[in-house]
């Protein structure tokens, strides 16, 4: 995909600071320091989400609109040990709702780290979003720092352990992976506009209907 603007709009800390529904969104989520902000500066080519070797310092929901057609939603991490309990179950909370509620959502990103097993909440997140229906990948990022047959072995171990079908390794240093995460969210944002034709053109016809009786 061609990238001709993006531009960060707003954090979100609860809902009624989320942009006005109207465009499809693609959240991005996973554990603290799993390298969510890199993944998305990497797809857009540029440096616009801000990245930072603190883990949990991200504590809002992110907002970016791309080409003025859809959003990149960061999600805040989670899993960070060192952040205080009532914050972690404040960001949870505000994820949750997110997840359950946005009707714009598309596709969910879970990023996990290519160099360990899945942890406990990767597992927890990768149940509730098939429990609740919603479109997702998983990306195996930092894939750089493994030897090809480390690599090999750990998205197999990924694989088995979220009981996937395909995981898609990414490096943002080398690009690895990006095409096909852009392959990903373009096949969602068809799925999306191709629903929208659809439900269209059911109330139209749902109208004629009616205007014949």
């Amino acid at each position: 995909m061609k990238i001709t603007s993006a531009e960060f709009i707003r954090s979100a800390a609860t809902e009624r600071d989320w942009p006005t529904p109207s465009l499809p969104e693609i959240a991005f989520l996973g554990r603290s320091n799993v390298g969510k902000s890199s993944l998305i500066n990497s797809l857009l080519g540029r440096r616009l989400a801000r990245t930072s070797s603190t883990p949990g310092r991200t504590q809002t929901l992110n907002f970016f609109l791309i080409n003025e057609r859809f959003r990149f939603v960061d999600l805040p991490g989670y899993g960070y040990a060192r952040v205080p309990a009532e914050v972690r179950r404040a960001w949870g909370e505000m994820v949750t709702r997110y997840l359950a509620k946005r009707e714009e959502l598309v596709l969910s990103i879970h990023l996990v780290d290519s160099r360990h097993d899945p942890t406990e909440l990767d597992l927890q997140l990768h149940e509730w979003l098939l429990y609740h229906a919603r479109p997702q990948i998983t990306v195996a990022t930092k894939s750089d720092k493994l030897s090809q047959n480390e690599m090999r072995r750990k998205i197999e171990r990924i694989r088995r352990a979220l009981n996937l079908d395909e995981v898609i390794p990414f490096s943002a240093v080398t690009g690895r992976g990006r095409d096909e995460v852009w392959r990903a969210i373009d096949a969602a944002l068809r799925d999306r506009k191709q629903a929208s034709r659809s439900a269209l053109g059911k109330n139209a016809g749902d109208a004629n209907d009616a205007s014949r009786i």
